[in-house]
């Protein structure tokens, strides 16, 4: 995969919570650290607007990024982000460097295909939901995808995609399904209409047990 993405950071001497306001406030930039290789970590900034610019493309988050210091380049991947609770602007970012013969763990976001002519949503009149919106891979940073395709043309009313159904691109594995059959997450389903026969006989079985408990405490009570 080719870099796409560089920044431009500067190194930040000035440290504390007080210098992080100040740098925000008035000088138009975002505190951030980059770590991890051989290197001791380092306090940069960089500038807000171009951060900005760069989030509003989904590859950033997994993408392996540039990160430029006066002559210095270095590769990383976005590790970690903090926004504003309120103004939901970016106060923090953290990067990790990368080597490219080592493998890594990064989520991949999920784009789902065909979902207005899915069989079940179109035949069935079901409705798709998602259970994930990304999935955690390993993989050496070259191999990173921007994105997992999940074609949903063919799923049925009460069908459940899950992540053993998905295939990874070459050199990819799922960290999930690396740990056992029993965690093979459900991806998305289609789920039957409101009111159909399908949805009530879903929830019969719920209905019917707390019938049941609704007896055994009304026996109990008359004891």
């Amino acid at each position: 995969m080719s870099d796409q993405f560089e920044l431009i950071a500067e190194v930040r001497t000035d440290l504390g919570k007080g210098a992080s306001r100040r740098l925000r406030r008035f000088e138009g930039r975002v505190p951030a650290i980059i770590y991890g290789g051989d290197k001791v970590p380092q306090s940069l900034s960089l500038i807000s607007k171009d951060l900005e610019k760069s989030l509003e493309n989904e590859a950033f988050y997994s993408h392996v990024l540039v990160i430029k210091v006066g002559d210095v380049k270095e590769k990383a991947i976005l590790k970690d982000m903090q926004r504003h609770p309120a103004k939901n602007r970016v106060v923090h970012v953290d990067f990790m460097r990368i080597d490219e013969n080592v493998a890594i763990k990064v989520h991949v976001p999920i784009h789902f295909l065909n979902e207005e002519s899915c069989y079940g949503v179109k035949t069935e009149g079901g409705m798709i939901q998602h259970q994930e919106t990304d999935i955690e891979v390993q993989c050496l940073p070259g191999d990173i995808p921007a994105y997992i395709e999940v074609d949903m043309i063919e799923a049925k009313v009460g069908q459940i995609i899950h992540l053993s159904e998905i295939t990874l691109p070459a050199g990819v594995t799922s960290v999930a399904l690396a740990l056992g059959e029993d965690h093979d997450l459900a991806i998305a389903s289609v789920n039957a209409p409101k009111g159909s026969d399908e949805e009530l006989e879903d929830a019969a079985p719920a209905d019917e047990d707390a019938a049941a408990d609704a007896g055994a405490e009304e026996g109990d009570s008359e004891d």
